[in-house]
């Protein structure tokens, strides 16, 4: 009889320290069998966001915690292998919140079925999924961004990031990265396109004169994946009416919060700042992913994806992850 693997959070870590592997257990547990109106999903990707670590806090959010004793929540990609639900065939590629686990119930909710006809499956945990949408929404719904701006990246490298600085240049903008180390920068300029990269790690002293350098015209649009002090220098390089958009923080998720001090900036420079959740703007998505999946075909947009083999290595690519050891998108292959 086949069994269901699944990851479950066990126990929460601290509020502002890291978390660790001993916060998830593997677990087996009985196949679910499909009732009416349900379909089980093979799952072949499980993906990693940053996110995750801020579900784990129980502390107020825009979404409730990650229960204790339950599967731990992510995207997923995979195969309907058995449905009595009237929309879904055996066979079909769909992609969903269906958690660190191997087989999945669903009731359809959420679901999106998608073609992977010449497409990579895991492409649609990527950049033509949630983090290739939030890129797109940000940059252009939340920025605002038009031809010929200087545009700032922050994780460059990531799944985000990437998407971002390709679009922007796409759209005619000046696109400059900030990532972190030489090797990552490099891939930002020489394979990504950017017009220039900043490696955060060279030191405060060291990395105001890069800034300047790489952005003489100043800053139009801040796309914030990072926050903490590179964040605080860059707010002292906004242009008058300039716009962050604010999608992550990555550098917070595992520490004490950062004092801002060029909070001053944002008035002096009457900039628009707004943070935006992705999962709350369906409504964008359609067009998002049309632009992404034709940029995608016509290979103008270029990604890269970090691997690791079997769910029981979820937690510990999660901890590489927010630790900044990823290339791109992290994912989890399971099939």
């Amino acid at each position: 009889m086949r069994r269901n693997r699944q990851v479950i959070l066990v126990s929460r870590p601290p509020q502002q320290g890291w978390l660790s592997e001993e916060n998830f257990r593997l677990v087996e547990t009985p196949l679910p069998e499909p009732g009416e109106g349900e379909l089980l999903v093979r799952n072949h990707w499980l993906s990693l966001d940053p996110y995750m670590r801020g579900r784990m806090n129980e502390a107020r959010s825009y979404a409730p915690p990650q229960s204790l004793g339950e599967v731990m929540l992510g995207g997923t990609a995979g195969e309907v292998i058995v449905s009595q639900h009237p929309g879904f065939r055996p066979g079909d590629k769909v992609v969903g919140r269906l958690g660190w686990q191997e087989y999945a119930l669903s009731d359809g909710s959420g679901l999106r079925r998608v073609d992977d006809a010449g497409i990579p499956l895991s492409a649609s945990l990527g950049v033509l999924g949630m983090p290739g949408v939030t890129a797109w929404i940000g940059l252009f719904d939340i920025c605002r961004t038009q031809p010929g701006e200087t545009v700032v990246v922050t994780a460059a490298a990531g799944a985000v990031g990437s998407v971002v600085g390709q679009l922007a240049k796409l759209h005619g903008c000046r696109v400059v990265g900030i990532a972190g180390g030489a090797e990552k920068c490099r891939y930002v300029v020489e394979t990504l396109g950017f017009d220039d990269c900043i490696d955060y790690r060279m030191g405060a002293d060291e990395f105001w004169p890069a800034l300047k350098a790489a952005t003489p015209a100043r800053i139009d649009c801040l796309f914030e994946n990072v926050g903490g002090e590179v964040f605080d220098i860059l707010l002292g390089r906004m242009n008058a009416f300039s716009r962050i958009a604010l999608c992550g923080m990555i550098s917070q998720y595992n520490s004490a919060p950062y004092p801002i001090r060029n909070l001053s900036s944002i008035l002096v420079n009457r900039i628009r700042m707004q943070g935006f959740i992705v999962t709350e703007l369906q409504e964008r998505w359609p067009a998002a992913l049309a632009e992404l999946t034709r940029h995608f075909a016509a290979g103008r947009i270029k990604y890269r994806e970090t691997v690791v083999d079997g769910l029981a290595q979820a937690p510990a690519a999660l901890i590489g992850l927010l630790r900044g050891e990823n290339f791109g998108k992290q994912l989890v292959r399971l099939i």
